[in-house]
C-alpha cells in the first residue's frame, strides 16, 4: 500500500514558477516508477512526466524543456519544477505511483496560471 499526498500548487503569474512535491507513505516507495498527471476543468486526465526507480525520466511534449521530475528515494519524495509556466498548465496535478499490480493516486493539488 502507497499513500501519496500532494503540496505546492497555487496561484502563480505566466512565466513564473512553482515546485510541486509528493509525499508518499510505505517501504516500497523506492521500487515505484513515479509520476505526474493533470487534469484541466472540462478535460480527461493526461500526462505529465515520469521518473523511473533508477532515475530515468521522461516528460511530455507540451511542457519539455519547461518542467523537472525528480526523486528523493531515502525520504519517499516526489517532485516537480515547473518553470516557464502558461495559462494552459492549469490544472490538478496529481502524483501517481506504478507498480506491476497496483496503481496509487493522490488527491490532486491546483495550480492555476493566470495573470
Amino acid at each position: 500500500q502507497v499513500q501519496l499526498v500532494e503540496s505546492g500548487g497555487g496561484l502563480v503569474q505566466p512565466g513564473g514558477s512553482l515546485r510541486l512535491s509528493c509525499a508518499a507513505s510505505g517501504s516500497i516507495f523506492s521500487s515505484c516508477i513515479m509520476g505526474w498527471y493533470r487534469q484541466a476543468p472540462g478535460k480527461q486526465r493526461e500526462f505529465v512526466a515520469l521518473i523511473t526507480t533508477d532515475g530515468g525520466t521522461a516528460v511530455a511534449n507540451s511542457v519539455k524543456g519547461r518542467f523537472t521530475i525528480s526523486r528523493d528515494n531515502a525520504n519517499n519524495m516526489l517532485y516537480l519544477q515547473m518553470n516557464t509556466l502558461k495559462p494552459e498548465d492549469t490544472a490538478v496535478y496529481y502524483c501517481n505511483a506504478q507498480l506491476p499490480k497496483s496503481n496509487y493516486w493522490g488527491q490532486g493539488t491546483q495550480v492555476t496560471v493566470s495573470s
